[in-house]
């Protein structure tokens, strides 16, 4: 990818947020899209800090630019304009082979649709990320994070959608990425399963210390976060820092 001394040195994971250590920076972003003879403004001079191993949930409602903020630091897109910077890394100066390099190295990935392969068994489709990264779990010890010890070799269509949704983030956090991004993952999901998915990011982000964003029109999700980004019209509307955090199971809605 060209010169490495560009890329971000790994630093050991971090429970509690600080203030003092942004892992991203955004200055002025915006996402412009073209849409036939009509542009879109998805995003609109966007400046955000998200900081070492804190928990955020982005909030709003559809098209209000949640998920293009998210694809953007995540390497998936690249804006329009501003700076977004991973560390001391600028993530708009890279070319495709380093943003390739980037999100297999450094982000996991969970969606709202659990994208497994059918074919394989759960482990296997854990293994599929580990065997390309550079400092793996075992898939084992991935699966035992997320509470899936007893189903290890069990297909897709034999594990319900929450069983399914853990099978995800053991995938997206078995290369040990240092930022897990979440774009509704519990948008599929029943109350109590969804609760239950909850639960297991929480746990990886405190035990792990991977810094996590969660997507979520739900305003019932945001009690469990360090931080609640509200967006709307492609702007940042709001910054709430919960000063006491709900455990999962205390959510509602």
């Amino acid at each position: 990818m060209g010169n490495r001394s560009n890329e971000p040195s790994i630093a050991k994971p971090c429970a509690i947020a600080t203030s003092q250590s942004p892992i991203f920076q955004m200055r002025d972003v915006s996402k412009t899209y073209q849409m036939g003879e009509v542009k879109v403004q998805a995003l609109k001079s966007v400046t955000l800090d998200l900081y070492e191993g804190e928990f955020v949930v982005l909030l709003g409602p559809s098209g209000s630019g949640k998920s293009t903020l998210l694809n953007i630091l995540g390497g998936l897109d690249i804006p329009s304009g501003g700076q977004v910077k991973f560390r001391d890394w600028d993530l708009t100066k890279a070319d495709d082979r380093a943003l390739t390099h980037y999100r297999r190295e450094y982000v996991g990935f969970v969606f709202q649709f659990y994208n497994l392969i059918p074919s394989l068994t759960a482990l296997e489709n854990v293994a599929l990320v580990t065997e390309i990264a550079t400092r793996p779990m075992r898939p084992r010890e991935a699966l035992g994070l997320v509470g899936l010890d007893e189903r290890l070799n069990h297909f897709p269509a034999q594990l319900s959608g929450g069983e399914q949704q853990r099978v995800a983030i053991a995938r997206a956090i078995a290369k040990r990425p240092q930022v897990l991004l979440c774009d509704e993952p519990t948008g599929a999901l029943d109350f109590q399963t969804g609760k239950l998915v909850l639960e297991v990011l929480e746990k990886v982000n405190r035990d792990l210390g991977t810094t996590t964003a969660v997507i979520t029109h739900n305003a019932g999700i945001a009690a469990m976060a360090d931080r609640v980004i509200t967006m709307r019209s492609g702007e940042i509307i709001k910054i709430q820092r919960n000063e006491t955090k709900k455990a999962p199971a205390q959510l509602e809605w």
